[in-house]
């Protein structure tokens, strides 16, 4: 049997035992793909917290629209409280049988247009009117009206106390009020009813029997002082 010099068995228990070297190459490999994965967990990230502060802040806004939706539906008035100087009438609106003419009315009572306005028709188991009365194409045809309704049977189709305006259109933006104080047959052909009077019937009927000239025009004056509008009673 061949016998081993010393020497080779030193070179050879060397070579088991020594560290196997790492290229640069596998180092840069290496480091490549933990800058890779590092990039791609930060893009995932900030891609998930994107979206998720876009999904709250639609969720905000939706929720702020609603809000501001409803609180435009809270904020239509139901009732007016007409107050005149013979007391208060307290109106209940038909906001969803004349939704214009509701929507006209309280325009005008913010915009302040009812204040000091006069009743300048008074006709007896007829109306009360307030407004221009120098508006052409209008009394004349009320006032020949009231005279024929007098005559007539009172519980006829039409209740009293119903509050409306003419349907005539007017230059210059006004706004006239009826409250009817019988029941009229053809209420409708020249009124659009858009309310109802709940409370203060006394006070129209006092305003109804306030003396008048041959034009049915009250002798000492009545007027409006104000209008209120209200959501609940």
């Amino acid at each position: 049997m061949a016998k081993i010099k010393p020497q080779a068995l030193l070179l050879q228990s060397k070579k088991k035992k020594g560290p196997s070297r790492i290229s640069l190459v596998t180092i840069a490999i290496y480091g490549l793909i933990v800058v890779v994965m590092a990039f791609f967990l930060f893009t995932s990230y900030r891609h998930w917290n994107r979206r998720s502060n876009f999904q709250e802040e639609d969720n905000l806004s939706s929720v702020e629209h609603d809000s501001f939706g409803d609180s435009k539906k809270v904020d239509v008035p139901k009732y007016a409280v007409i107050t005149t100087s013979k007391g208060s009438i307290t109106v209940e609106l038909y906001k969803e049988g004349s939704p214009e003419v509701v929507s006209e009315f309280i325009k005008s009572c913010h915009k302040g247009r009812f204040k000091g306005m006069l009743f300048n028709r008074v006709i007896k188991n007829f109306v009360i009117q307030g407004g221009d009365v120098n508006r052409p194409g209008n009394m004349e045809d009320w006032t020949s009206r009231g005279k024929h309704y007098n005559q007539l049977d009172t519980s006829l189709k039409h209740e009293a106390f119903m509050l409306g305006t003419s349907k005539t259109k007017h230059d210059g933006g006004g706004f006239d009020l009826f409250i009817t104080t019988a029941p009229i047959p053809d209420l409708n052909e020249k009124i659009n009813v858009f309310g109802r009077v709940i409370k203060g019937e006394d006070v129209v009927q006092e305003i109804e029997e306030a003396d008048t000239d041959e034009h049915y025009r009250p002798k000492a004056p009545i007027g409006i002082i104000e209008v209120t509008l209200k959501q609940k009673l």
